[in-house]
Parts: structure tokens; sequence; C-alpha cells
């Protein structure tokens, strides 16, 4: 937040995204990563920690988060133990990069997912820019509440990447009918909080995707009993050893998964 106020993006290009579009990195995702990589390391320096912008001196000293992070582990005690060694945490420290830098500031997030034995648990998506944060713990409950659940067998609104959103959209009509409202926005954890929030019933996505971009908002779903799969419905998975990009595409929903996974398979067959 601090170096989109000062206006000193020192933006770079990271390379080109599969689409072809510029992959954008700006001193935001670096102050961001170092903050967010450096407190949790210190923490909990056992556990191994996934994070978009790796770099060195990412063991800088971070005393906020690692005061946070005390503060938190004091509040919810030691009532669950795993093994170290079965815990992945992801990092995004800037999702919605090119929002960013465009100062499209509501796409923007940062966030934290921990996964045990590769399952998203718990899933943090802060918004800077709002001074919100949104989180979900598997099986302990979350700070916000699902929206409420309907009956009626329509997917009226869905929510795609502004990136290709041409591409996707095509897909939802065929999918859910010609009169869903498909809605571009930037970042997958903002579309999560669409859903989260009541503003979309689906969060449709057809191409690759970074796994640090999606844990935190599979697991915030989770937690309120909502789902994220690959379009032919597995569910995406967070070990340490599998690859970082998902290629399945995804669908992701709080309501009536089921039923708009079997919608859009009708209509994208499971790839043999």
């Amino acid at each position: 937040r601090r170096v989109r106020l000062s206006n000193r993006l020192a933006q770079q290009s990271k390379g080109k995204t599969r689409e072809g579009a510029d992959d954008p990195l700006t001193a935001g995702d670096l102050s961001s990563h170092r903050v967010m990589y450096g407190g949790l390391s210190a923490a909990f320096p056992a556990i191994a920690i996934v994070s978009e912008e790796h770099t060195e001196g990412d063991h800088d000293t971070a005393v906020n988060l690692l005061s946070r992070a005390r503060a938190l582990r004091g509040l919810i005690g030691d009532d669950v133990l795993v093994p170290a060694q079965a815990v992945t945490v992801w990092i995004d420290p800037l999702d919605a990069t090119q929002e960013y830098t465009e100062n499209l500031l509501d796409y923007v997030t940062t966030m934290v997912c921990v996964a045990v034995h590769g399952s998203p648990v718990i899933g943090v998506i802060h918004q800077p820019f709002l001074n919100k944060t949104t989180w979900g713990w598997v099986g302990h409950g979350s700070n916000v509440q699902a929206p409420p659940h309907s009956d009626v067998a329509e997917t009226n609104v869905v929510v795609v990447s502004r990136s290709h959103a041409g591409e996707v959209e095509s897909l939802a009509k065929k999918a859910f009918g010609q009169d869903v409202k498909v809605v571009p926005a930037g970042g997958a954890g903002y579309k999560v909080l669409q859903l989260v929030e009541g503003h979309a019933d689906a969060y449709l996505h057809s191409s690759a995707i970074k796994k640090w971009d999606v844990c935190a908002g599979n697991a915030l779903l989770a937690s309120l009993g909502g789902r994220m799969t690959a379009l032919d419905g597995t569910n995406l998975g967070y070990s340490l050893e599998g690859s970082q990009v998902h290629l399945g595409g995804l669908l992701a929903s709080v309501h009536n998964h089921g039923r708009m996974l079997d919608a859009v398979r009708k209509v994208r067959p499971p790839k043999p």
C-alpha cells in the first residue's frame, strides 16, 4: 500500500503469460513478499513456504507480522497438531498486480494459505486498500458467513478473469444459458470474495493458474461449505512436491457446485 500511494512502483516484467500479456512485477510485490515470507518463516521455521516472489534476503526481519503470528498462535492455542513436514504455506504477496499498476485497487489482495497433506485448510485474503481481512479455517469457522442458499436452479452471475474474459464468457453462456451475466474482474482473491459476499454465483476459469493464486480462496470456500475444483471435478492439490501451476481450469462456488459442474462438463467434456 505504501508503495502504491508513493507512486514509485519500479515496474518490471517477469515475462509473458500463457495468453501473451506482460506479467508485471513491482516494488509492492517484493515489499509485501519480504514482510510476509520473513515473518512467517521466522515464526514457523520448520514449515515449507511457497511464495510467488521468491528472492534473496527473504529472511529479513518482519516485526509486525511476526508479532501478529505469535498473537494468533496464542489466540487459537495448540488444539490442532500436525507434523511440520505435512504443512505447506502458499503466499501471494500481491494478487492482481496488473490492476495494481492501473490503480484499480479494489481488485488487489494479499493471500496466505495453509495446506496440510496437500489439502487447503486455512485461507486468509486481505484487501490492503480497504483494510479488510477475510479468513476461513476448515472445520473451525470463518469471520464471515456464507451467503443465503437459493433453491432456484439458475446461475445468474459468473465472475471471470479480465485477461481472457471473452473465451470464458462463451463457455459460461454455453453452460448456464445466454442470459447469464458474466462479470470480468481482476485477481483470483477478489473473485472468490465476490462469491463469499453473494455478488456472484460462480467463478469460472478455463486456463492455467498458479496455485498461490487460488489456495487461500479454496480454503476459505471450503470453510463455508463451498467448493473449488478443476473443470473435470477433481480437487486441486497443494503439496510441496506437486506442480506450482494448475492446468485443469477451475470452477468455484459457495452453493450448487455439483449442478454447475455438470453443466460445464456437458459443454466442455473432460479430456481423456
